[in-house]
């Protein structure tokens, strides 16, 4: 399985994955979805994406930010992963690779915020 990440800067980059998205969020239109990128992007929302053969397979949004009692961190947000690429590996790769932008923008912390009832990702 020969795989590689890149990060998608665009609206059109991001929107050209919805079908990722709605294995999360399968109720979201094209529309919703363009609107909430314009007002996230501007904040510093970003994603990253792993491709299979030109395929993207997992995406994951990410913040950048700092708090008070941390400083700087990087938050995952909405790690997703095609069922058909679970459990291979794809959701360490995206986590990896942020975990190494976090490091290399000074990030103090990485993040991964749950709800209490999504046990899948607590195990991840």
């Amino acid at each position: 399985m020969s795989l590689e990440i890149k990060e998608l800067k665009t609206i059109e980059e991001m929107t050209s994955h919805l079908e990722v998205i709605k294995f999360l969020y399968p109720e979201i239109t094209l529309e919703k979805y363009e609107k909430m990128l314009q007002d996230m992007l501007p904040n510093n929302y970003g994603q990253a994406a792993v491709f299979e053969n030109e395929q993207c397979i997992g995406i994951s949004g990410f913040w950048l930010g700092t708090k008070l009692w941390c400083g700087k961190y990087l938050e995952l947000d909405n790690v997703i992963v095609h069922p058909e690429h679970r459990s291979k590996g794809v959701g360490k790769l995206l986590s990896d690779y942020l975990q190494s932008k976090a490091e290399a923008t000074d990030c103090s912390i990485l993040v991964l915020d749950a709800y209490t009832n999504n046990f899948p990702a607590h195990r991840f």
